[in-house]
């Protein structure tokens, strides 16, 4: 409870004082990590419909690919960015190793295959006559897509939620793609681990605390989002 309460009132100083380093690692870590959700929901929500509405060869390999990803550790995705990202690797030329680009690339190969996989989920629970109907209707297979996310729309908000969990929490990618350098690449993930290795305990704690608070006031404005959506329905 000592270390509890020094973290708090840690959090709190850090947070009233308006300490600019802080200001900077919050700023940063929501910063890449809602670009990595926003991304990953772009790209993956009308891959994750497609893939539960159309058939194809490989749609089963995809839909095993989505459910395995959803599991992959995030220090294997660091890896992997590392690899490309190195001077000799693919993607050397670009220079982006130990930059906020290279932390929202790893976090979208960890948030991605949720959102597919969740948005699969999503459009797999709506009633089959729902589509049957609406291509009876007429509806092109972009109406039909937008409809149908419409229709989903608070699953949807779910994924988006549990994305943006998944990358704001993590650390072990973040850390190898980013270094956790100084004003440049520390979000409050890595800047606890930091602390913690020095025995900086409180302010560890704070920047852990500070990390919850930010995850709590995203997760409750797609709470309200939810509410809002069931009301109007």
């Amino acid at each position: 409870m000592h270390w509890l309460w020094q973290g708090l009132t840690r959090a709190a100083v850090l947070l009233l004082s308006g300490d600019r380093e802080v200001l900077e690692i919050a700023g940063l870590t929501l910063f890449v990590s809602l670009s990595a959700t926003a991304i990953s929901l772009v790209v993956g929500v009308p891959l994750g419909a497609v893939v539960a509405l159309a058939r194809f060869p490989g749609r089963r390999l995809l839909m095993t690919a989505a459910n395995t990803g959803m599991g992959l550790p995030p220090v294997t995705v660091g890896l992997l960015v590392s690899l490309m990202l190195w001077r000799s690797g693919p993607l050397g030329r670009l220079e982006l190793l130990y930059t906020p680009a290279a932390i929202i690339l790893a976090q979208v190969l960890i948030c991605l295959p949720l959102v597919i996989g969740l948005t699969i989920a999503a459009i797999g629970a709506l009633p089959p006559e729902m589509v049957l109907q609406l291509r009876s209707l007429g509806a092109s297979p972009l109406q039909l897509l937008l409809l149908l996310l419409r229709e989903a729309r608070i699953l949807l908000l779910a994924a988006a939620a549990a994305g943006f969990g998944s990358v704001i929490s993590e650390v072990g990618a973040s850390m190898m793609v980013g270094g956790n350098i100084r004003g440049s690449t520390r979000v409050l993930t890595t800047a606890t681990v930091l602390e913690t290795q020095r025995g900086n305990f409180d302010l560890a704690l704070a920047f852990s605390i500070l990390l919850l608070a930010m995850v709590f006031v995203i997760n409750a404005l797609l709470l309200s989002g939810q509410r809002h959506t069931i009301r109007h329905e």
